[in-house]
């Protein structure tokens, strides 16, 4: 039996603890404790815990907090989408002209940057390209269509990790003007000071500073407790005290408590700051990068497997490689979500905000172009859910010299090659030596578009309220029939009502019946009329054993029972329940 899952032991290699502190410790605790770790073997001396100031101002208003804009989801279709169903397409000739005259660059870029090969070494370059121009200029000349479509998961391979790489993004290379004055690098001629933008949100009380002085003093001539004036509190106490009463008088003087205020900011980011964050970040990707692709070919050498003895050695090797990536994986993605920690020693709002605007950004484009080819559904923070008509161009094979061949996959290609053209960081430098302080500048992107798919069916449903839409809730299907993604729904999750979860269970596969969109609801609409009656009827068609299994959810208390007070919910309920049949004992602990 298995009592500690193959991921806790590959974490474990990672991260400098044993199996039970990886299993307690939190991701940002891990991270810091692996960057410490390689902070000390480059010789570099680890900052304090950062500690926020008690009272910040905007503008002459007390903060109550500041963040960034982070990445944006959005859903933008409902329904059922199958690649065995016509579906309208309304699509710009304007862009598909902008695809044929880029086809060149496109192409090349696939070529020479992705692939690292010369067009030389291309024997059909131009029969190739003939295909996809002659298939675009098709779509061009018909944009008002009805066709089969391709379902497309368009993502961004591992992209806060790269966008910190790209861009060279570390949280001491954040830096201000009194900063670079100081330095001995500071000329315009070397361009190692690259200025990014990023997205406040603060939100701050409408009182004014001299309305927080008067509160202030207000309350240094009040009694406070314990004998105890206000002065002689500790300062984070007289700090809640004064924001306390400052919002009661808001609420009092302005109708209001709180205001929220976006603001595009501007920063330097250091391209010459010691790289040893960016460092830790390449090595873990590499890394990670490294354990897929041997994850891949034993799952290749698997297949071909023919004695029990050498499938189980395969076998093996995939279930390492593959909880090794994982455990890569949760690191390399902390680096990012790390540097907001509270209290964390390397922490930096504005490089998050960075972060999460390039992204947003690179998505953004992405959408327009795919808004104007095809039909966008769902945004991810760093990915698109669409469907382009099937006559778009797909999948091609260079045949190269040498009898080899290169295969590409033309959505990507063109997302990536614009990428390339707009995000492409031209400052990069990298020391070259230490001694003479001298540093070589190069261009570097390593942001890249992946396809997944096509897909068979994706559903996206609709919210009972009118005019909005249901973000993170999709289920996408294989062409063999299996879910291939679920997200946003109870069947995933647990401790949700068995009723929900059974019912879903039935219906999604009956979204792949039919052989039209009628047909299809018609299959899904019996299931659900099904389980209407059994609510109707109050499951008078069930046994008692079924149907108090389908009324049962499964829950566990994260605090002991006593912790929650007069807290109310089927959890409390059901621990009181147990504790007077079998006794306080029973329930004194947690779970």
């Amino acid at each position: 039996e298995k009592y500690v899952h193959l991921f806790i032991f590959s974490l474990s290699t990672i991260i400098p603890m044993g199996p039970e502190d990886v299993l307690s410790k939190g991701s940002g605790t891990l991270c810091e404790a692996l960057l410490m770790v390689q902070a000390f073997k480059g010789e570099i001396i680890c900052p304090n815990k950062q500690v926020d100031e008690l009272s910040q101002f905007y503008k002459g208003h007390l903060l109550e907090s500041e963040t960034y804009i982070g990445g944006k989801v959005e859903c933008l279709e409902t329904g059922v989408y199958r690649s065995d169903v016509e579906y309208d397409f309304d699509l710009k000739p304007s862009a598909f002209d902008a695809l044929i005259k880029n086809i060149d660059r496109d192409l090349l870029f696939a070529i020479e940057k992705e692939e690292k090969k010369k067009k030389e070494q291309i024997l059909n370059y131009d029969q190739v390209r003939a295909e996809i121009v002659s298939k675009l200029e098709a779509l061009r000349d018909r944009p008002v269509r009805k066709e089969k479509p391709f379902i497309y998961h368009l993502d961004v391979g591992a992209m806060y990790p790269n966008i910190i790489l790209t861009n060279r993004l570390q949280p001491s290379a954040i830096v201000d003007d009194a900063t670079c004055a100081a330095c001995d690098f500071n000329s315009a001629s070397n361009g190692c000071k690259r200025n990014m933008k990023w997205t406040w949100r603060g939100d701050y009380n409408p009182a004014s500073r001299q309305e927080y002085e008067q509160t202030k003093e207000q309350l240094a001539r009040e009694p406070a407790r314990d004998d105890l004036t206000f002065n002689k509190l500790p300062e984070r106490e007289q700090a809640q005290l004064i924001a306390k009463r400052l919002k009661t008088y808001s609420q009092k003087a302005y109708k209001k408590t709180k205001v929220t205020q976006e603001e595009d900011r501007r920063n330097i980011v250091c391209m010459r700051e010691n790289d040893f964050y960016v460092s830790t970040v390449r090595q873990f990707r590499d890394r990670r990068y490294d354990f897929k692709r041997f994850k891949k070919d034993w799952g290749k050498k698997l297949s071909k497997a023919k004695e029990q003895t050498e499938k189980k050695h395969c076998e093996d090797k995939v279930l390492v490689y593959d909880s090794l990536q994982v455990a890569h994986k949760c690191i390399l993605n902390s680096f990012y979500g790390y540097v907001m920690r509270k209290g964390a020693r390397w922490r930096s709002m504005q490089m998050g905000g960075i972060v999460t605007k390039t992204g947003a950004d690179i998505i953004t484009q992405a959408r327009i172009l795919v808004e104007q080819i095809g039909r966008p559904l769902e945004l991810d923070t760093d990915g698109i859910w669409c469907i382009l008509p099937k006559s778009f161009p797909d999948k091609y094979t260079f045949e190269l010299q040498g009898g080899k061949s290169m295969t590409l996959e033309y959505p990507c290609v063109m997302l990536n090659a614009d990428v390339d053209a707009n995000f492409t960081n031209h400052q990069y430098q990298e020391l070259v030596d230490a001694k003479t302080g001298q540093y070589e500048t190069k261009s570097e992107c390593s942001i890249f578009f992946e396809v997944d798919g096509p897909y068979r069916c994706m559903v996206l449903p609709a919210s009972t309220e009118e005019g909005k839409f249901l973000k993170k809730r999709y289920a996408v299907f294989n062409f063999d029939g299996s879910l291939a993604e679920l997200k946003g729904f109870e069947l995933k999750r647990r401790g949700e009502l068995e009723l929900i979860k059974t019912f879903q269970e039935e219906v999604f596969e009956r979204f792949l019946d039919g052989n039209d969109l009628t047909e299809c609801y018609d299959a899904v609409a019996a299931i659900a009329n099904y389980w209407l009656d059994v609510l109707d009827t109050r499951g008078e068609t069930l046994d008692d054993e079924e149907l108090v299994g389908l009324i049962s959810e499964n829950r566990n208390m994260s605090r002991q029972l006593e912790d929650y007070g007069g807290q109310k919910g089927t959890s409390q309920t059901t621990a009181k329940r147990l504790g007077e049949f079998l006794g306080k004992e029973f329930i004194k602990d947690k779970g």
